[in-house]
């Protein structure tokens, strides 16, 4: 993986706060803990996506669904949205 260099500035509290953080959770560095927290920000983008995705198609169906289908779409949907968060 190619990786690319950014210059960040923070302010001194959140700094430390950072650095806080860092040492009681036993990342290895800054760098690692933001990696991560940018990671589960896209995450949540993602997911929040997918959740407006489905709430979208909430009663966009002509026909009447039965419990039933409406589990296996559900459980299809899901599984779906996994595929995509991966």
């Amino acid at each position: 993986m190619v990786t690319e260099m950014i210059t960040l500035k923070l302010d001194n509290k959140f700094l430390k706060d950072i650095d806080i953080v860092v040492s009681k959770e036993g990342y290895q560095s800054r760098t690692e803990f933001i990696r991560n927290a940018l990671r589960e920000k896209l995450e949540d983008a993602k997911l929040k996506k997918a959740l407006r995705d489905i709430a979208r198609l909430r009663g966009a169906a002509k026909k009447k669904t039965t419990d039933k289908e409406y589990e296996r779409i559900r459980l299809k949907a899901f599984e779906d949205i996994s595929k995509k968060l991966k």
